[in-house]
């Protein structure tokens, strides 16, 4: 064995580049030359100690290979020729061509076909410097880090290693690779012991058809949750999500958004528009609340549906929407309020319970319970049960035709409707038109009002004008002729003109009263 100057010793071992920080170095100074190291010199003239051919020694565990080695006694500092291997106990491998280090400063920079390689990880660069001091080793020249134990791979022009805290910084064109995930940015942190990567900048993500948009977030890249924040976005096959800030999580198939969300199923033809959206793959179930609104893109028409919370459920291949709480529908030929609306987009039936309110064109629809048959936005039929009433308005504010009942069936041609069967205590009223027919023109005149009581009815209706009555019972009725007319006659029980509360656009449905 082999003593050399204790500067020399310590110079040569740069502190298991991964695995041991400077406080594990030893105190003592020696180096164990092995057989194979042929030439040890010293130049008193200029003060380098070298170590020729094949050079083999072992410092505190450490086994250290190359073709020679000097020692510049007044820098102190040490150069590693050709063929540089560190190994430690099996475990630590490190390769390069040549290697410089400064036992002032503790920092050390490799060159050349530079390898660093644990049980786990392997690390490939042209340039690598490593401080000591700070257990912190990077390079600004490219590199590409690889998983032993998985298919893990991740490269980048700047990597910053932290082997202490097992930190990792990333930057200039960043991607990670990993079985079925890619991601792409400009700067990566990676926490190894948590496999959590937080992004900083514009960053895509693939994970199989699941493609991720965000500018700053985090993703766990062993179990694929994430949080996604700044501009965020998601697309998976036919869904498209967007939001202030996307948690995704792929084992149980669910995303959560919150602020300014935004969700579209191509294939279904609905968006969603929310505060907050919980969406779940595997129960096929997606949940909406404040500022909640739902669009069902039709044929020739969109109908939006708001309410305080919104639930769509996948029920026999068919997409539900249900409302709750102050809801209200849009769409151009008609339009409805209750508290409680469901949209059946398969069965295309509408029901709305508590209060429910249905306007089309020049018609009013209320009930305790309404069910509606519609194609597109065009409704075929409505069923009114409870307390059933239809107003039509034929004098702004003066005059109203109106029908009710216990029950009414009410049907419809092109969004007007033509018929009602009304069941149980029906009574109507109605101003009779008088068509007064001249050369050149129609005038029309109303004469009085016609009150009628039966116990079924039905009702034949031409431009929200009584066009024929058929009863199915012997009526009681009365007609008042105009300047006659009782007004405690003139409305049926309970009369309200409720078209104030008329939803007239998209943006109306979010208005608060």
């Amino acid at each position: 064995m082999i003593k050399v100057n204790k500067i020399l010793k310590s110079v040569l071992f740069i502190g298991a580049l991964f695995l041991v920080s400077p406080q594990s170095y030893s105190q003592d100074g020696t180096i164990e030359l092995l057989p194979g190291s042929k030439t040890m010199e010293f130049d008193e003239v200029t003060g380098i100690h070298r170590l020729l051919d094949n050079v083999h020694f072992i410092y505190e565990g450490i086994n250290m290979y190359c073709d020679s080695a000097h020692y510049f006694q007044r820098k102190k500092t040490v150069r590693a020729y050709g063929h540089v291997h560190m190994n430690k106990q099996d475990t630590l491998n490190l390769f390069c061509d040549s290697l410089l280090y400064n036992s002032i400063t503790k920092k050390a920079t490799l060159w050349g076909n530079v390898r660093v390689r644990d049980r786990e990880y392997k690390l490939t660069t042209d340039t690598l410097h490593y401080d000591t001091k700070k257990s912190q080793a990077h390079y600004r020249h490219g590199g590409r880090v690889e998983s032993i134990i998985n298919q893990e791979v991740l490269t980048s022009r700047v990597g910053y290693f932290y082997p202490n805290s097992k930190n990792f910084y990333f930057s200039k064109n960043v991607e990670y690779n990993r079985e079925k995930l890619t991601i792409k940015t400009d700067t990566l942190q990676y926490l190894y012991s948590e496999k959590k990567v937080f992004f900083y900048g514009p960053t895509y993500i693939t994970s199989d058809s699941t493609k991720m948009y965000c500018e700053s977030g985090w993703y766990n890249t062993e179990n694929e949750i994430g949080s996604l924040m700044q501009n965020a976005w998601l697309r998976k096959d036919s869904d498209y999500i967007s939001g202030d800030t996307l948690v995704y999580n792929r084992p149980e198939q669910f995303f959560i958004g919150k602020g300014d969300v935004f969700y579209l199923d191509t294939t279904a033809k609905i968006e969603l528009n929310a505060e907050y959206l919980y969406s779940s793959d595997s129960l096929n179930y997606s949940y909406l609340t404040v500022d909640a609104i739902a669009a069902k893109y039709l044929k020739d028409d969109t109908l939006y549906l708001h309410a305080d919370t919104l639930f769509i459920n996948q029920i026999d291949s068919n997409d539900v929407i249900k409302a709750y709480h102050d809801a209200k529908m849009f769409a151009t030929n008609m339009q409805c309020i209750a508290d409680s609306i469901t949209f059946n987009t398969g069965k295309e039936i509408i029901t709305l319970e508590v209060s429910p309110i249905v306007w089309s064109k020049g018609a009013e629809l209320k009930g305790e319970f309404i069910n509606m048959h519609v194609s597109d936005s065009l409704i075929h039929q409505i069923n009114i049960i409870n307390d059933a009433t239809i107003l039509m308005e034929v004098e702004a504010d003066l005059y109203y035709n109106q029908i009710a009942g216990r029950k009414i069936v009410a049907n419809f041609n092109d969004n007007d409707l033509t018929s009602a069967n009304v069941f149980g205590n029906a009574i109507t009223i109605f101003f009779p038109v008088e068509e007064i027919k001249t050369d050149s023109t129609i005038t029309k005149s109303r004469k009085g009002m016609r009150r009628l009581y039966a116990s079924d009815i039905l009702i034949d209706i031409d431009s929200n004008e009584i066009s024929g009555i058929t009863y199915l019972d012997q009526p009681d009725g009365v007609f008042y002729p105009m300047d006659k007319i009782k007004t405690e006659e003139q409305f049926i029980k309970n009369f309200n003109w409720r078209v104030a509360l008329r939803p007239i656009s998209r943006e109306n449905l979010i208005e608060k009263e």
